[in-house]
């Protein structure tokens, strides 16, 4: 089988915005979402700044408190933002329902999961002893668990893969998600990714592995391909897209935002954490996506890119996409939107999914804030500082991820 898939909900809970028209909004107008943390104390921190989310109340997403009390927060911003891209989908499964349970799926990763009830628990363990470590301390931590939960409210009982490919995780998630319902597995899918890092742990981690912006002015932190680039900022947060097959969509009247065309996945092969510095691998993968797309020198063609601000990333992704585009990526249109947000590791890609399917829909590039000293070894046209109008026909996100896994997702816009 071989057949078309579209987006026809999607959902966010970032540090721009906790709904999408509140986050594409933001992003439009280069609001920054990253500031001095406040969650937890900092003093003894190397990195005092991140993305966090703000003003989130889970009883606005239907989340009850004493399932709120119970989760750790990856899996809270996963349910809230799976319960927005359902809500605008208008999927309902059951026998009075629009979709049969076993043909809606649930594809939800995280590249870390339950990071600080593993934390809290370990330090229960250690200081007061085995007895008192939760019995909710598995089912709380274990990755796949967000998942779990969002199949379970949605009575999503056919395929439920979790994916943990580190910060390329939803992106691939998005992707095995379009190539089971594109080959027949399920009629609709939630996937996307969720995560919240913001810990001591984490940011000790990230820092002492030079990975972490040092900038002590968080709203020039996060510098995609600005020659005063010195690191990502982590990020915390969820993004979801419905994805369903076109016929489903059609016979049910849903608004459909987007097609999926196409996907691509490798492996660099090279290096736990640098990216391979020739772009090759990243190109492979860039281009399958574009290839199922059937993506033609005449498209006008959005790249939201990876982006994540650290030296090695930006330069290489850049040779990527001259790999894998030739000529043609000197006219593409590139933004990387982590200037705003942050890097939200496991939800990153699908945060920029949804980036790249609203561009699409609306005809505009969002910019690449705080892009106002250009590393001459990224020439593209990264959208600096302002959003820019053009008639978009297709869009990509890649994603690169710890590991060396690389993965493209390819967008076309809807036409009817």
């Amino acid at each position: 089988m071989n057949r078309r898939v579209v987006v026809t909900g999607t959902g966010v809970i970032t540090p721009v915005g906790n709904d999408v028209q509140t986050f594409w909004k933001n992003l439009l107008e280069g609001y920054c979402g990253i500031d001095f943390i406040t969650s937890i104390p900092t003093d003894d921190l190397p990195v005092k700044i991140a993305g966090e989310v703000k003003d989130f109340n889970p009883a606005d997403y239907g989340i009850e408190t004493p399932f709120a009390r119970k989760q750790d927060k990856f899996t809270i911003y996963a349910v809230a933002a799976a319960w927005q891209a359902v809500t605008q989908a208008g999927l309902v499964s059951g026998e009075d329902g629009n979709i049969d349970p076993f043909r809606y799926g649930v594809y939800v990763g995280s590249g870390i999961g339950g990071f600080s009830t593993q934390v809290r628990e370990t330090e229960k363990i250690l200081n007061e002893g085995a007895k008192w470590v939760s019995p909710l301390f598995i089912p709380t931590m274990i990755a796949n668990i967000a998942a779990g939960n969002i199949a379970i409210r949605n009575n999503a009982c056919g395929p439920c893969l979790p994916v943990v490919t580190a910060c390329a995780t939803s992106t691939h998630a998005i992707g095995e998600a379009y190539r089971a319902i594109k080959h027949g597995y399920a009629d609709a899918i939630i996937a996307g990714g969720s995560e919240a890092a913001v810990i001591p742990l984490a940011i000790a981690g990230f820092a002492n592995a030079k990975a972490l912006s040092r900038a002590e002015d968080p709203k020039y932190a996060s510098l995609p391909f600005n020659k005063n680039r010195g690191g990502f900022v982590l990020s915390e947060g969820a993004a979801m897209l419905v994805l369903e097959e076109y016929e489903h969509a059609v016979a049910r009247g849903a608004e459909i935002i987007a097609e999926i065309c196409g996907y691509g996945n490798t492996c660099d092969a090279h290096h736990v954490t640098a990216p391979r510095p020739d772009g090759v691998t990243q190109a492979a993968a860039i281009r399958q996506a574009l290839d199922e797309a059937g993506y033609t020198s005449e498209d006008v063609l959005y790249i939201n890119a990876h982006g994540t601000g650290t030296a090695l990333n930006d330069t290489s992704e850049t040779q990527a996409f001259k790999n894998a585009l030739g000529e043609d990526a000197y006219k593409a249109h590139v933004s990387s939107t982590k200037g705003s947000m942050g890097h939200l590791l496991g939800a990153a890609g699908a945060a920029e999914a949804v980036v790249s399917v609203l561009a699409l829909k609306h005809g505009v590039v969002p910019p690449t804030i705080n892009l106002d000293e250009v590393d001459p070894e990224c020439d593209l046209d990264y959208t600096p500082v302002k959003p820019v109008e053009a008639p978009l026909t297709v869009a990509i996100s890649d994603s690169l991820g710890f590991g060396g896994h690389n993965g493209c997702l390819a967008f076309r816009k809807y036409n009817g």
